[in-house]
């Protein structure tokens, strides 16, 4: 079992800590492809997965996902989170056990989602649903500091509904000088550089369980893949994701990091429940800029 860098009360305490350092993004990985991002007091969920759910619901069956990492955190101790951000409905990136959870804790929780599934996240959820904020490819929704712009995501297809309406997505969330690019569940189709592109994106999380055992698993790209768009991007930084929550599935990081390193692409491999803040950060004690540096670990964290 994998046990987080941090988890519960130190993962917490470290969460409303972050905002001694000003003007950054702070960025902690959850396992598989949820994120939890803070940046200027303000809380942003991605594909969060905090529960069991899939273990009980799958328990028995051939199909049976069980849990190698520990939970970072319990989603009802989670205050702070003001958007939880899903690329979709599949249950370990709408888990609506955490999303109901989290929406007790912070009373003014809103979940931004692809439009073509509101009706199902409808369903999910029932009458405690918070608000949800759709978006389509090629549009945004702009709430409070953050612009959420869906990116078209294809597993293996790109899908919409009848009304012609996005199902899955990627999204680009523009925040005060940042552009961080969450790729959700997808293979590098002919379309996503060019998506993506249209900003200097400064954080990528990038899916590379690519490989399911010897069958190419079409839903999401590949270790080299990852890297070779990242590269493709022009992201100051990438971080892989999309393993290391179930027992199956699972891709080694290794083939992203050695793909990276030959194609001069910066990136971190984050432990569970590890932070990264990325500047630009200011020395509170000289209320001056520290020099320009595409991220900046916080002392101590060790990356």
């Amino acid at each position: 079992m994998i046990v987080p860098v941090q988890k519960d009360e130190d993962f917490l305490t470290d969460f409303r800590e972050a905002d001694k350092v000003s003007g950054a993004i702070h960025v902690w990985w959850l396992g598989q492809s949820g994120f939890l991002i803070k940046w200027a007091g303000i809380g942003l969920l991605v594909d969060p997965y905090l529960s069991d759910a899939l273990s009980r619901s799958t328990a028995g069956t051939p199909d049976e996902l069980r849990r190698v990492s520990e939970r970072v955190v319990d989603p009802l101790r989670l205050t702070g989170i003001d958007y939880v951000l899903c690329g979709g409905t599949s249950p370990d990136r709408f888990d609506s056990e955490t999303i109901l959870a989290l929406r007790a804790a912070n009373p003014g929780l809103k979940v931004v989602l692809p439009a073509g599934r509101v009706a199902e996240a409808e369903a999910l959820l029932g009458a405690a649903a918070p608000p949800f904020l759709p978006v389509n490819a090629g549009t945004y929704t702009k709430t409070g500091a953050f612009d959420f712009h869906g990116i078209n995501a294809a597993n293996p297809k790109i899908r919409r509904d009848a009304a012609g309406n996005s199902r899955d997505l990627g999204y680009v969330v523009l925040f005060g000088p940042f552009a961080i690019y969450h790729a959700g569940e997808t293979v590098w189709h002919t379309h996503l550089v060019k998506e993506v592109r249209r900003w200097s994106v400064n954080l990528a999380f990038l899916p590379i369980d690519g490989l399911d055992g010897t069958e190419r698993n079409r839903s999401s790209m590949n270790g080299f893949e990852a890297a070779a768009f990242a590269k493709a991007v022009s992201a100051s930084l990438a971080i892989p994701c999309h393993y290391d929550l179930f027992d199956r599935g699972n891709a080694s990081p290794d083939e992203f990091a050695n793909c990276c390193d030959r194609l001069g692409q910066r990136h971190r491999i984050l432990k569970i429940g590890q932070r990264l803040t990325m500047g630009p950060i200011t020395d509170p004690s000289a209320g001056k800029a520290l020099p320009s540096e595409p991220y900046r670990p916080e002392p101590g964290l060790g990356y």
